[in-house]
């Protein structure tokens, strides 16, 4: 078992690194050896770093995740996106001593050959049960727990709560036999990565770049006898040539299907004079995108152009508010109340005026929306990185615009770093 030595939180360690003054790389996906691009150990230790910084501050002695995010957040190790939903992972981090993984099987082998970052000590093989299908009668998740209270023993926190961001009860209930308090560690998470340094930034302006190019693709590909599902497919399939990690959800709307929105695709056949709006949510290194974007196929009637006009118009309200020091409730207001589109109030309306913040996951802070944000505002923050999404039904009762742009808080604004172009309603094969 690794040392509890306190690691000390270097300055170093936590500096963004920012440069507003040059453009947003998207450097490519190889290493070279004559320019810096990401620094990978830079971004392991910044991360860690403002997790220590996060839990140092608030009232918990450790923290325990079994979310895949956080896992990967703060040890840098991944195992694929299979293993999101299986809760089968954890990681501890007790005091100022270093992260702990509990890896599926072999996993864990792999990462004291891969993961020199972290200390031979800290990889374990471990496995709580598989969402149940392992019983608790087995006792995996009994000795877990006996081991986990001890660490926190040997960092001298065990008197200290131990905060969790997910867990299954049978696991929380044996958490609580061995004699911790368990709380809240969600908010902790979060907290660490609300703040993104230069690496996280280039990384998911990367992410953003490689559906630039696929949205290119769709966009010459949209013509009758094309189905929401070809296109999907086609996307998944540029997508991860270009090197993703993990398309987790297309969305792709067209036709009667667009109001109220669905979120979701079907096999639904492309007609002329559709409208169509698309989501492609996936990740680079980890880094996700959440990018709306709405076409015409072939030709547009005016209802369809003057909605897709007021969503733009609305996303660039709120894009021109951006900057460090306003309030998330400032944004909201700029945007239509529920019933001004349609719906009933703003639970029901619910992202679709809305803004949401990117990382390795696809919901962070800030979160943005009327339904949230006039009660509980949130200061923007420089390094901030988020999606602002704006919904506007059309007047012919079911065609609908979809625009949704990623911003990266600077010094004094933003930029926006998703630039497949939207000011004017694309139309794909115009008659």
């Amino acid at each position: 078992m690794a040392s509890y030595e306190p690691d000390i939180i270097k300055p170093e360690d936590i500096n963004p690194n920012y440069h507003w003054d040059r453009a947003i790389p998207a450097p490519g996906h190889s290493a070279v050896d004559f320019e810096e691009r990401v620094n990978f150990s830079r971004l392991h230790k910044y991360r860690l770093g403002r997790t220590r910084q996060a839990l140092k501050e608030s009232d918990l002695g450790a923290l325990l995740c079994f979310d895949n995010n956080n896992i990967r957040y703060i040890s840098s190790t991944s195992i694929g996106e299979w293993s999101r939903d299986k809760i089968a992972r954890y990681c501890v981090l007790a005091g100022d001593g270093d992260p702990h993984v509990w890896d599926f099987g072999s996993a864990a082998a792999h990462h004291r050959l891969h993961s020199p970052w972290l200390p031979t000590g800290c990889c374990h093989a471990g496995m709580i049960g598989l969402r149940g299908t392992v019983p608790p009668s087995a006792g995996f998740m009994e000795s877990a727990a006996k081991e986990i209270k001890q660490m926190l023993v040997d960092a001298g926190v065990a008197d200290q709560p131990i905060g969790v961001d997910i867990c299954e009860p049978p696991m929380m209930f044996e958490l609580q036999k061995v004699g911790l308090n368990v709380v809240d560690g969600q908010q902790i998470m979060l907290n660490a990565r609300e703040i993104k340094s230069m690496d996280e930034i280039m990384l998911l302006n990367q992410a953003a770049a490689m559906v630039d190019g696929t949205y290119h693709m769709m966009f010459e590909m949209m013509k009758p006898g094309v189905s929401e599902a070809n296109l999907v497919a086609a996307a998944n399939k540029m997508l991860y040539d270009l090197g993703s990690d993990d398309v987790e959800a297309i969305n792709a709307v067209s036709g009667e299907r667009c109001m109220p929105h669905p979120h979701n695709f079907t096999d639904r056949i492309l007609r002329p004079g559709d409208q169509a709006f698309f989501d492609v949510i996936q990740a680079y290194m980890g880094y996700r995108t959440c990018y709306y974007r709405t076409f015409n196929i072939g030709k547009a009637t005016p209802p369809q152009r003057d909605a897709y006009v007021k969503a733009r118009e609305w996303i660039d309200a709120s894009i021109a508010m951006i900057k460090p020091g306003v309030g998330t409730d400032q944004v909201a207001a700029v945007w239509p109340e529920a019933h001004e589109f349609g719906f009933t109030d703003e639970m029901e309306a619910f992202a679709l005026q809305f803004g949401h913040g990117l990382g390795v996951a696809l919901h962070e802070r800030p979160i943005i929306s009327r339904l949230v944000s006039f009660d509980d505002p949130m200061e923007l923050k420089e390094g901030m990185v988020f999606a602002l999404e704006t919904y506007c039904p059309a007047a012919d009762g079911h065609s609908a615009a979809r625009i949704e742009e990623e911003v990266v808080v600077t010094a004094d604004g933003c930029k926006v770093i998703t630039l497949f172009p939207a000011d004017e309603l694309p139309i794909a094969n115009p008659y």
